[in-house]
């Protein structure tokens, strides 16, 4: 071809895979060409380590084949997996030691940076962790200032261990827009020492200490590595005599100059999967017809091992995974495009057994395709080979004839079901939606499939991602914490989006074409007028006037020496194989043992037990009680130390036996940030010295639900009391106040005296009071002044009352659907999670599926220190929601369900497509809402636009019905909605966890 003469309107996108390195020549002014501006594409092998390589072989390559003018070149926009690779990989030569300095003065010791790591990962990355004073409350109050000195000591700590990455991570630092804790330690460290790389969580993310913290720390793992590899690309670029801007794609399908992301490389770990979701959007949207170019769009990237699938929303903007994001088995907070993937792809092998069943997959030739496949003369029969028998044109289509009709009809039509799934996971609205086909195993495609209103497969798709990164936008994001003391939330909107403008012509964007892509107002729980205002925009790429990027740090540095560098600090580094909990759920037993001294069973709490309390407890929380997750962690920390934790059957104590209670009181929304302490053991010291009790037999949970649900089994285990915990709680489930219990609805004055103990060295005792509902006021008012949360330690009980009036079996409850959650999760079927539980917890008659759908709205407020707010959930078409022939049908169809909720959900009402309202479930039976990605339980913090939930029903103890009195205090009356209580079932107690075991090892 001749050399093109044109305006500074070429652009050039690379795509660094696993396997390929893609690179396309793009013309912008060309969009409505038949060839959508692409004038030239190359695939290449990526080149292992040294992926600058690779890069430069691919941009060689493409402009040799238009001798294009390099002066009209506006810029190279690279989009790489490598950098989240190398944690995936888990690979010491190209990951750095990280210290973390924590800000917190009184809380958050219990659960230390690193406690939620895979160990193999912690033992890379953990460099050391230390304490400093600090932290806000909730009201973004200071906890306590800084402590210049300490500071000072921490940086002589980490000086000594030769660690240059250190990220500082400080309680409620996304409130702290007044006193800017983590800047000020930042400065204070650079001052002490200079050169290393500081990052505060703050910058990465928002509210959840550990997620944010986690995600700060894998930042600050690959800062080094980033830097060094973004060197390596401008070097391959300046070697071909390219003088342009360098980019590289981020998350969400924009584009960040290359020094910033040499900061946060972070924001670039799922660029690939986001590259192809434009990329074929791109290439094929003008194939759609009708209103389908306006609308959401499915994209389908099929590469040799599995296939992938996202949607592009019409704002430009991948949609983004909803409540938990994982990244190499770390928990975080950070946005992540949400990419379902399935074992489906043209090299998956294809198998016939003696019974002339047909499976296909999940097993690959992956990359060896075309020297074991049988069209390119191998032996190995494979999805590629029977989409050349029936006319794909690659390889020898002779070899491929010796196939059998029936397994080419069979394997066929086996992934074409797992293709109509997988879709269907993805799908956001009752209507058929296109979708685009892209990726190097897209042969494999069949010509239809159920529920798509088109099929595309649009030009280049081989290299869409390569093309998604040329055609990447610029974007601005904001996301802040702000307050509305003196202005209005409009006001603080409209500033929002000024902001984000600003940061997006600041990054590159032209300003005349800058669009509001998202925006969103969420209030802060339990801080007044205090909001998070979420806006991002977006426009396109500045040309050709585009201000050069700014140099790195150490940009003249020798990659040869970075290597060395990288490589021998951790040159003796081995990765041993991950410790991990045992997998095999469903053979997996308690360990239910008989206790020499008292004669009964008691079972003895492992790491797994804990973590199926956890899922299941969330779950009975009813979107209260808080997480329970940090309160996991706490134990299971106390378990790898050797301590012990026990459970018993209340019913085999003494009548007279002193059962010890209590539990959390305040925000759930304080624990993401504090953690579980030791708020509830300070607590029931301060009552047994004002009791001047010596000792007790047993503790009992106030509540199951949520973190409530696990904080009783700190006080038990071997580190404190040493005491079993009894099988059962006070309510059945989260609840919003202590005044609303069972041991209160059957017998008053239970409650006082009480402890209330801040954690931070207040404690407050209430030892009279006229009846139990001024027990929660005072104590609840105490609360809000320490913070919004406190432990609760109450009047010590009786084993005859527990008996009496308690839920019983209820932590076998939790732990038989948390079980149910991991065993869906292991075995891949959390589309039916839902039907688990109820199975598992006693049928149709003790629990239902409400509904299915996705959020559409939600609203929070607050009052009297309570979270009041409502949701309100969209119904998906029967075909979107079934992925099983085993999935049952909700309650109610069609239409929208709202549940309105104060701490917890209170009832759900269904709203029909024809406008007949009905509520379907209301307290005191259990509303829970799961997230449909995870098969986990959403909180009222968890609660966001667009989550596709699942909404489960179960019934209330017969201990909440024995009266009416119960009902009163329990039902929608107490939150003031006066609604009927009709039943829609008979609950049926679970068999505990003691009695079964037990009787299984012969222990009965």
């Amino acid at each position: 071809m001749g050399s093109i003469v044109l305006g500074r309107s070429l652009r050039i996108g690379v795509d660094v895979g696993g396997t390929n390195t893609d690179a396309v020549l793009l013309d912008t002014s060309a969009t409505a060409a038949p060839n959508r501006g692409v004038l030239a594409f190359c695939k290449t092998a990526t080149t292992g380590p040294n992926v600058s390589d690779g890069i430069e072989t691919a941009l060689r390559n493409v402009l040799e084949q238009t001798n294009a003018d390099k002066s009209q070149i506006a810029c190279v926009t690279i989009g790489t997996t490598h950098f989240i690779n190398a944690v995936v990989e888990q690979d010491p030569r190209r990951l750095s030691r990280v210290a973390v300095i924590r800000l917190s003065k009184s809380f958050t010791k219990d659960i230390p940076p690193f406690s939620d790591f895979p160990p193999a990962l912690g033992r890379i990355m953990n460099g050391y962790h230390g304490f400093v004073d600090g932290g806000l409350q909730i009201d973004g109050s200071q906890e306590a200032p800084i402590v210049e000195s300490q500071v000072h000591k921490e940086c002589e700590r980490i000086r000594a261990l030769g660690i240059r990455s250190i990220v500082i991570s400080g309680v409620f630092s996304p409130l702290d827009q007044r006193f800017r804790q983590e800047q000020v330690v930042r400065d204070m460290i650079l001052k002490c020492l200079p050169g290393v790389d500081v990052v505060c969580s703050s910058e990465i993310s928002t509210l959840g200490l550990l997620e944010r913290e986690n995600a700060s720390i894998l930042n600050a793992s690959i800062l080094r590595f980033a830097r060094r590899t973004i060197r390596a690309f401008r070097a391959s670029i300046r070697r071909l005599g390219l003088d342009c801007a360098l980019f590289l794609t981020q998350n969400d399908g924009t584009v960040i100059s290359a020094s910033a992301a040499a900061e946060v490389p972070i924001r670039t770990f799922s660029s690939g999967a986001t590259n192809s979701i434009r990329g074929a959007a791109y290439l094929g949207s003008h194939q759609l017809k009708g209103e389908s170019n306006k609308a959401s769009i499915i994209v389908l990237d099929i590469g040799g091992t599995t296939s992938d699938v996202g949607v592009l929303l019409p704002s430009g903007f991948p949609r983004q995974a909803s409540a938990y994001v994982t990244i190499a088995g770390i928990k975080v907070n950070f946005s992540m495009p949400h990419v379902e993937s399935i074992g489906l792809g043209g090299g998956s092998i294809i198998k016939c057994d003696d019974s002339g069943k047909v499976t296909v997959g999940p097993e690959s030739v992956g990359h060896q395709l075309t020297s074991m496949a049988r069209v390119f003369g191998g032996d190995t029969l494979t999805a590629t080979d029977v989409a050349v028998a029936c006319g794909a044109k690659i390889g020898d289509s002779l070899l491929a004839t010796e196939i059998s009709h029936s397994i080419i009809t069979e394997s066929r039509a086996i992934m074409k079901v797992k293709l109509e799934r997988v879709i269907d996971l993805m799908k956001t609205s009752p209507d058929p939606l296109a979708v685009m086909v892209v990726g190097g195993g897209s042969i494999i495609m069949p010509d239809r499939l159920e529920g798509v209103s088109q099929l595309v497969s649009p030009p280049y798709s081989s290299v869409a991602n390569a093309v998604g990164a040329a055609v990447a936008k610029v974007g601005g994001h904001v996301d802040m914490i702000q307050d509305m003391s003196t202005k209005s939330v409009n006001e603080l909107k409209e500033s929002a989006r000024l902001e984000a403008v600003k940061r997006a012509v600041d990054a590159g964007a032209d300003v005349n074409t800058v669009t509001l892509a998202e925006m969103e107002v969420i209030p802060v729980q339990y801080t007044a007028n205090q909001v998070r205002i979420i806006a991002k925009v977006v426009g396109d790429l500045r040309t050709p006037d585009h201000t050069k990027d700014q140099p790195l740090e150490d940009e003249g540095e020798s990659l040869d020496r970075e290597d060395i560098c990288i490589a021998g600090a951790q040159k003796d580094e081995v990765v041993e194989a991950e410790d991990s909990l045992p997998i095999d759920i469903d053979s997996y037993s308690p360990k239910v043992v008989k206790n020499e001294q008292s004669g009964r069973l008691e079972w003895v709490l492992t790491e797994l037990d804990v973590c199926f309390l956890a899922d299941g407890c969330y779950v009975l929380g009813c979107a209260g009680g808080g997480s329970p997750s940090s309160h996991c962690l706490h134990i299971r920390n106390q378990l790898k130390l050797g301590h012990v934790v026990r459970v018993i059957d209340p019913r085999t104590l003494p009548p007279d036996a002193v059962v010890s209670w209590g539990g959390y009181m305040g925000s759930p929304a304080v624990s993401v940030e504090r953690l579980a302490g030791t708020e509830n053991v300070q607590a029931l010291d301060e009552l047994m010295e004002h009791l001047k009790m010596e000792s007790f037999d047993a503790v009992m949970a106030l509540e199951i639900g949520g973190g409530n649900g696990l904080q009783q089994l700190l006080i038990g285990s071997s580190k404190y009391y040493d005491r079993p915990v009894v099988d059962a709680d006070w309510m059945g489930r989260a609840y919003p106040t202590i005044w609303q219990t069972s041991i209160s609805t059957h017998e008053a004055g239970q409650l006082v005296p009480c402890v209330l103990a801040s954690g931070s060295g207040n404690s407050i005792i209430m030892t009279k009071a006229v009846d139990d509902e001024i027990v929660d006021r005072g104590v609840r008012a105490c609360c809000a002044e320490m913070g919004s949360m406190a432990g609760l330690a109450a009047k010590p009980t009786t084993a005859d009352r527990v008996v009496k009036y308690g839920i019983t079996n209820t932590l076998s409850l939790a732990w038989r659907i948390g079980r149910c959650i991991a065993r869906a999760q292991a075995n891949s079927t959390v589309n039916r999670v839902a039907e688990d539980i109820i199975e598992e917890i006693g049928g149709p008659s003790s629990a239902k599926v409400l509904f299915r759908g996705k959020i559409v709205s939600v609203e929070r407020r607050l009052y009297k220190g309570h979270t009041y707010g409502e949701i309100v959930i969209q119904q998906l078409s029967i075909s979107e929601q079934e992925t099983s022939h085993n999935t049952s049908t909700s309650v109610a169809t069609g239409g929208t369900l709202k549940i309105p909720f104060k701490n917890e959900n209170i009832y759900a009402q269904h709203t029909s497509d024809n406008g007949r309202e009905r509520y379907i479930a209301t307290v005191p039976d259990l509303i829970t809402v799961l997230d449909t990605q995870s098969g986990r339980a959403l909180g009222v913090p968890e609660y966001r636009y667009g989550v596709l939930v699942t909404v489960l029903w179960i019934a209330c103890s017969p201990r909440w019905t024995d009266t009416a009195e119960a009902l009163r205090c329990g039902g929608p009356s107490a939150f003031g909605y006066d609604i009927p209580y009709e039943p829609l079932g008979t609950y049926m107690e679970t068999e505990s966890v003691l009695s079964e075991f037990g009787a299984k090892a012969g222990l009965g």
